[in-house]
């Protein structure tokens, strides 16, 4: 039996391609499915199969254009800053219009199942209004917090003893409280749609039917215990309809794949830093800018191939090592492709995946303010001690199982199969 899927995203980078890959994957079994999305992004959702629908009163963006970006969290002085921009400009800010626009589309034309960017509470909440099932899709490590883990964002190690478990307490209350200065906006859409408002924004993200983890299981902390809607489903390794053909550098000396965000980081003299350091080491580089950044704009030595776009799941094939600002995406292909890391974080959830691939003993955590030299040195070290191959080869396993089946259209079938929900909807501190 065949259901109506309406899908809700927005142009944030990364998230993009593993939300229109369960698009794609639901629409190559029959179902309708139709995305919501900024008009920047309606190419790659009709590549998907799916149908493109323009978003009317809610704000777009256009994450490869630093003057088009939504958020523009490049501008934000400090960590806090950039948190703010995001509450403020997508998350709660514009909630209300966020609904209206979904809510305008299911009466057009009604949906069975909406899925929706975990961080679009706007959309969820005109889901919760309409009656139906709802999933919301989580593209990196879950946020949120549960036992057994930190505080998400800073990327702090697992705590241990008292003095562990009282850091964690204290700072999972510092890192929730910047949430409330949004909570009037959100209960304001809220109220306009005939539901009760909520005590707390992290509250809000807990009342979808499910909460759907697009990362692997293995790459999150062993003893973590999460609420129970929310289910891993394994990463989506498609690359972006934009990555175009694979070229490489020529030669037979190790690769090196060089990849920094997608959108738009202030990343260019990073880049030129890590073109540099290749320059100086007996490997060959092939560095993709992304659409954010002008190829040009990086002066590259002899043995570096410079390129806006490149098919990551082919060239981790031929890679040693993988340079990367941590970003969700590219971390767990390159671990399922076995391609161990070094890893330089440079905000949003970079700290949090790159303390996971440290932890797991498959890369080095260097930070973005590194001389050529530090580079160099995690480059080598990765490249010449095995044990960080091994460990990435370990990762591998774990997630080709993790992928055998697709469980995120398993669990999307099986929300359309259950109808509208039955009971009241759950809360993060279940």
């Amino acid at each position: 039996m065949t259901s109506e899927f309406l899908f809700a995203t927005w142009s944030g980078g990364g998230a993009v391609p593993p939300t229109l890959s369960v698009a794609r994957a639901l629409r190559e079994r029959g179902h309708g499915v139709r995305v919501l999305a900024d008009r920047s992004l309606h190419d790659e959702v009709a590549a998907s199969g799916a149908e493109p629908i323009a978003w009317t009163t809610a704000p777009q963006g256009d994450t490869t254009d630093p003057a088009g970006d939504l958020i523009k969290d490049f501008e934000a002085r400090t960590p806090m800053g950039a948190f703010a921009r995001l509450r403020d400009r997508l998350v709660c800010g514009p909630a209300a219009d966020f609904a209206r626009d979904t809510l305008a589309e299911m009466r057009a034309r009604p949906a069975g199942v909406l899925v929706a960017d975990f961080s679009l509470l706007g959309v969820l909440t005109a889901g919760e209004a309409a009656g139906i099932p709802v999933a919301a899709l989580g593209t990196t490590l879950y946020p949120f917090p549960t036992a057994g883990a930190p505080p998400f964002g800073p990327g702090l190690r697992p705590a241990t003893g008292v003095l562990g478990r009282l850091r964690d307490r204290i700072l999972t209350e510092l890192t929730i409280r910047p949430w409330a200065r949004g909570l009037p906006a959100l209960n304001a859409a809220r109220l306009a749609n005939g539901l009760a408002p909520v005590d707390s924004v992290i509250d809000a993200f807990g009342r979808a039917d499910r909460f759907l983890v697009l990362s692997p299981r293995a790459l999150d902390y062993p003893g973590r215990r999460f609420p129970a809607h929310v289910r891993h489903v394994g990463p989506r390794l498609d690359d972006p309809t934009w990555a175009g053909d694979l070229k490489l550098p020529p030669g037979e000396a190790p690769l090196v794949l060089v990849s920094l965000s997608s959108t738009f980081m202030n990343q260019r003299a990073l880049l030129q830093r890590i073109a540099e350091t290749l320059g100086t080491l007996p490997v060959r580089g092939l560095l993709t800018t992304g659409p954010a950044v002008d190829p040009a704009a990086v002066r590259a030595p002899g043995n570096v191939l410079v390129t806006a776009a490149a098919p990551h799941s082919t060239a981790l094939r031929h890679a040693a090592v993988t340079i990367t600002h941590a970003g969700h995406g590219t971390v767990v292909k390159s671990l399922a492709a076995g391609v161990p890391l070094v890893c330089v974080p440079s905000g949003r959830d970079q700290r949090e995946v790159a303390r996971r691939v440290d932890l797991a003993g498959a890369g080095i955590v260097v930070g973005k303010s590194a001389s050529p030299r530090s580079i160099a040195r995690a480059i080598e070290r990765v490249l010449h001690d095995p044990s960080y191959r091994r460990e990435a080869r370990r990762l591998a396993t774990e997630i080709a199982a993790e992928t055998a089946t697709d469980r995120a259209v398993a669990e999307l079938e099986a929300l359309a199969g259950e109808g509208a929900p039955s009971g009241p909807s759950r809360s993060m501190s279940s």
